[in-house]
């Protein structure tokens, strides 16, 4: 990214999850460099801190808060959204970038499959709660973090959204991201008209610390894929891009890598099972007031 004074998105309000490190966290600090405020969803308190403190080591008079939400609960998703709501009066760009890999199942308090939750649920809901904020800024983005990841579990099983029956972690993750293609692709088509754009993003194999745990081993495999995967920050790139890029203006539903529109699989430009997803995704929040 560049090291040139940028003040274009000076006035401008992004919201952004999963910001304290890694993919997010260089997205942050590339925005806030370029003068946005940004508001930042974060469920741990030091965690926090400690990304305020590396995104103001870069530009010491940044406008930067944070609002405490932890996305594997729903509840706590909408009590985020209504805190953002409250100190945004308007929202140009949302970046969903929260995100979770579980080597076993886990369930959350709501009772969904973990990953399922955070990485795709946590989105639509907390997306949804903001949308009349966003229809109310004239040109505001929702840019979403996804993956090529998402070939690597084949296209949904409508019976089995929770891996009840069959759980890998790999196939489990890839599926959560298929999720934020096809949704991607429905969340468009129902903006149309309305001034907001929707894409999503694959950043690349990018050093971060998804994935990670407190076994040993999780943390010697980081330490030696940061030598071979690229940096958070070209990770980043495609995601401000979208997010700040005359190039877009307009442009909606699509799927990007290296600030290039990309096919995804066949089965995540289905449009029925995007609507389908919208639909069970709809009951599946509705269940958790």
């Amino acid at each position: 990214m560049s090291s040139r004074r940028d003040d274009s998105m000076a006035g401008k309000t992004c919201v952004l999850t999963g910001a304290t490190s890694g993919i997010g966290l260089a997205a942050a600090s590339e925005l806030a460099a370029r003068g946005a405020r940004l508001v930042l969803v974060a469920r741990s308190p030091a965690r926090a801190d400690a990304a305020l403190a590396a995104i103001r080591a870069r530009t010491p008079r940044a406008d930067a808060e944070v609002v405490r939400g932890d996305l594997a609960s729903l509840a706590e998703v909408r009590s985020a959204a209504a805190r953002v709501l409250g100190v945004c009066p308007r929202i140009d760009v949302l970046f969903n970038n929260a995100g979770v890999v579980k080597l076993s199942r886990e369930v959350t308090a709501d009772g969904y499959e973990a990953t399922f939750a955070v990485n795709h649920l946590a989105y639509f809901l907390f997306t949804n709660l903001l949308l009349d904020r966003l229809r109310a800024t004239p040109g505001a983005r929702i840019v979403s973090t996804a993956s090529d990841a998402h070939r690597f579990g084949g296209a949904l099983d409508f019976g089995d959204l929770q891996s009840e029956r069959r759980y890998r972690g790999l196939g489990v993750y890839g599926r959560s991201k298929l999720c934020n293609i096809l949704w991607t692709r429905e969340l468009a088509r129902r903006l149309a008209g309305s001034g907001v754009t929707a894409n999503c993003f694959h950043p690349g194999g990018v050093a971060t610390r998804l994935g990670q745990t407190d076994a040993l081993w999780t943390q010697l495999v980081g330490r030696i894929t940061q030598w071979i995967l690229r940096s958070p920050e070209k990770g980043a790139e495609t995601g401000v891009w979208l997010a700040t890029s005359p190039d877009v203006a307009g442009v909606s539903g699509r799927y990007f890598a290296d600030r290039r529109e990309k096919q995804p699989a066949k089965y995540a430009q289905d449009d029925a099972a995007a609507k389908r997803l919208w639909e069970i995704s709809e009951q599946l929040v509705a269940r958790v007031a």
